[in-house]
C-alpha cells in the first residue's frame, strides 16, 4: 500500500489549473476553434449550463414553494477530459425542497459530448472551476 503523503497531495492539487491560468480552456466540439478565449470559455459554461438545465428540467420535480436560487457547482476536468464534480453550493431552502439535487447534477453529467482538456504550454492539463446555475421550480 503506498501512503500519501500531504506533500503529495499538495503537488496534486498544485497540477490542477485554476481556468485564468491556462492557454486554452476546455471546449466541446461545438464550440468554434477560431473563436477568442473568451468566446471559448463562453461557449464551454453555456453548453454546460444548457445541459444540466435541460437534463434538471426533464426530471419531475415537486415542492412545496417555488424555487429561484443559483447553485455553484464546482468541477474539475482531468488532463484527459473526463468531467467530474467535486461539490455543489445550494442554498438550504433548496436542499431541503429537492433533496436529491446532488443526484440530479450528477446524473445531469452522464450523457455529456466529448470534452477537450484545456492545454497549458502545448500539454493537456487538469482544470477546477465554478460554474452557477440557476435552478428555477414553480
Amino acid at each position: 500500500m503506498k501512503k500519501t503523503t500531504s506533500d503529495a497531495i499538495l503537488n496534486e492539487e498544485l497540477k490542477t489549473f485554476n481556468w485564468s491560468e491556462v492557454d486554452n480552456y476546455p471546449s466541446f466540439a461545438s464550440c468554434n476553434d477560431d473563436d477568442s478565449k473568451a468566446e471559448k470559455k463562453s461557449c464551454f459554461q453555456n453548453t454546460l449550463t444548457a445541459i444540466i438545465t435541460n437534463r434538471i428540467q426533464r426530471d419531475t420535480i415537486v415542492v412545496s414553494q417555488n424555487i429561484d436560487d443559483t447553485i455553484y457547482i464546482k468541477f474539475q476536468i482531468s488532463e484527459k477530459g473526463k468531467l467530474s464534480l467535486i461539490e455543489a453550493e445550494v442554498d438550504s431552502i433548496t436542499r431541503h425542497e429537492i433533496p436529491n439535487i446532488d443526484e440530479l447534477l450528477r446524473n445531469s453529467l452522464d450523457s455529456l459530448p466529448e470534452i477537450y482538456p484545456a492545454i497549458k504550454r502545448g500539454q493537456q492539463v487538469k482544470t477546477a472551476f465554478t460554474l452557477p446555475v440557476i435552478i428555477q421550480v414553480n
